[in-house]
């Protein structure tokens, strides 16, 4: 028998970090869990602790690491998702934190663990120079989590790639004619715009295919984390804006595809699982039996493709726009979304506020080339501090 891969999960309690734990719960003889770190949800972490035994512990609430503490007395509590990132000789990182908050650890698990699984999006979006430079110099393996990236990283291997168990993943973009980055549409693809302003908080935690956080339902209902997922293709695939095309899919079957300059179209599909793109992650490059049972049949289904909604849904136009003009504007977009989409998880701002705080962020940046890692954090800071005091819920000082 080969030894156990060690894996640490940042994000543990939530969606992804859960099902990570459900793949690994059924292959406990090829898993050690070595540390566990989520922000505040005390009651799942302590079950998780029992079950799993990690080495490691983080958790951000410091009464809830206190309660910890005493609770478990032969575990090592570190102070942040980062010094999880910083264990050497971990086979596996998972990171799924949702938003900038990853985006320390991931870029020090990139110089540390032998692969890092990514459903952290952000990462990507705001800091892909920096993310590049670290996998060049560490040669770090980065396998995206993302439903369609983690299809698009199949397309990509069965029309290109040669050798399917290469450590790293490299091919000739210049054989792809697109990109397709298929999206359900959300919970309002069917809605006018005038419809749009009367949508409430119920409405948009709605999502018709897929079961997921707080946060990126509701991006998927305003399509901004299909315009995140299009600056992310172009960070993990280097293929150029214009070849990456956004197709609205209802049934959420395919998950993504490329086209291929021979004509040739691959696209992945499946159940709407996401534990298939994580255990892919986590095995990659080999295929291991799907852990948990899948029920999905391909009898009986009908499949749709539609162009987008851009009138609708103007902040896919943006994350374009945005993606080309490269540099701090990335890091200026997700952070307005995140603090925006926070006003209205919490109900003081409308669902049709989120685009207009976005476009305000973005509109009034002025740019800063190649930010580094600590002006992408103050930027984002700035960036949220100055959404909620234009929403009247930030005094003026704390823009000083």
């Amino acid at each position: 028998m080969s030894a156990k891969q060690s894996i640490s999960i940042i994000g543990s309690t939530g969606s992804i970090g859960t099902q990570a734990l459900n793949i690994i719960r059924e292959r406990e003889d090829e898993f050690t869990v070595i540390a566990l770190s989520a922000r505040q949800n005390l009651s799942v972490l302590t079950e998780q602790i029992k079950e799993f035994k990690p080495k490691y512990v983080h958790i951000e609430d410091l009464n809830a690491r206190a309660t910890l503490s005493e609770l478990f007395k032969d575990i090592e509590f570190l102070n942040s998702a980062e010094e999880v990132a910083e264990i050497d000789n971990v086979d596996i990182f998972l990171s799924a934190i949702v938003g900038i908050a990853g985006l320390k650890a991931n870029l020090k698990a990139l110089t540390k663990a032998k692969k890092v699984a990514i459903a952290n999006k952000e990462t990507l979006v705001v800091a892909d120079h920096l993310v590049t430079a670290i996998q060049a110099k560490h040669h770090a393996t980065l396998i995206p989590i993302d439903s369609e990236h983690a299809a698009i990283h199949q397309c990509l291997h069965a029309g290109i790639v040669a050798n399917l168990q290469a450590k790293h993943f490299s091919y000739d973009n210049s054989l792809v004619k697109e990109i397709l980055l298929t999206s359900s549409g959300g919970p309002f693809r069917n809605k006018t715009r005038e419809g749009l302003e009367k949508v409430t908080l119920k409405e948009a935690l709605q999502h018709p295919t897929w079961s997921m956080g707080k946060k990126i339902t509701i991006d998927s209902s305003t399509l901004m984390n299909k315009a995140l997922e299009v600056i992310e293709v172009h960070a993990l695939f280097k293929i150029p804006y214009e070849k990456i095309k956004v197709v609205i899919h209802p049934q959420s079957i395919v998950h993504s595809a490329v086209s291929f300059i021979d004509g040739n179209i691959i696209a992945q599909l499946g159940s709407t699982n996401m534990e298939i793109p994580i255990q892919y992650a986590i095995d990659y490059p080999n295929r291991k039996k799907l852990a948990v049972e899948d029920t999905f049949n391909i009898f009986g289904q009908s499949w749709d493709f539609m162009e987008p909604n851009f009138t609708c849904f103007p902040l896919l136009k943006l994350g374009y726009e945005v993606g080309k003009l490269g540099h701090s504007y990335p890091t200026v977009f997700n952070a307005a979304n995140e603090a925006a989409v926070e006003l209205f998880l919490n109900e003081k701002i409308k669902w049709s506020d989120i685009e207009k705080f976005i476009n305000t962020a973005v509109t009034n940046h002025k740019i800063i080339q190649n930010p580094s890692l600590e002006e992408i954090l103050d930027l984002d800071r700035e960036v949220k501090i100055s959404t909620k005091f234009l929403a009247g819920l930030a005094p003026s000082n704390a823009l000083i």
